[in-house]
């Protein structure tokens, strides 16, 4: 199975808050740095949709790049994402950065982070930035 193959895996099981997809996805291991700059864990990742404290309504990948190094490789995804995070309704583009690591034949995400990438705005001419992790 290629990896971008696993990306949309990736992007389902986050849609839907699959969480038993998820944890087939994502490495025991994972280190995650949110928008704000939190580091997170796999558990962390998993209560956010086991709670329903993360919602998502929108979850388009608009864009893969990936860089493969033998056992190990990157993507950055470029994505449209909306719905809810802490009850706080959130919508935007987002780039994720993630490490996959080949394990026992599956691929596994071991490291990444996600930032809210920065909109005009018409008015001002300046960056429009929202914090809202996603």
């Amino acid at each position: 199975m290629q990896i971008q193959q696993y990306e949309e895996r990736l992007r389902v099981a986050m849609l839907q808050s699959d969480v038993a997809a998820l944890d087939e996805l994502i490495d025991d291991d994972l280190l995650f740095v949110g928008p704000g700059g939190g580091i997170h864990t796999k558990e962390d990742d998993l209560q956010l949709h086991r709670s329903g404290a993360q919602r998502m309504s929108q979850a388009d990948w608009l864009a893969v790049e990936v860089r493969h190094y033998g056992a190990a490789c990157v993507t950055v995804v470029t994505a449209q994402l909306s719905g809810t995070f802490l009850a706080e309704p959130f919508s935007g583009q987002f780039r994720y950065i993630r490490t996959w690591a080949e394990r026992e034949g599956a691929w596994r995400v071991v490291a990444g982070s996600v930032s809210v990438i920065a909109a005009e705005n018409p008015q001002r001419g300046t960056p429009d930035v929202s914090t809202s992790m996603a």
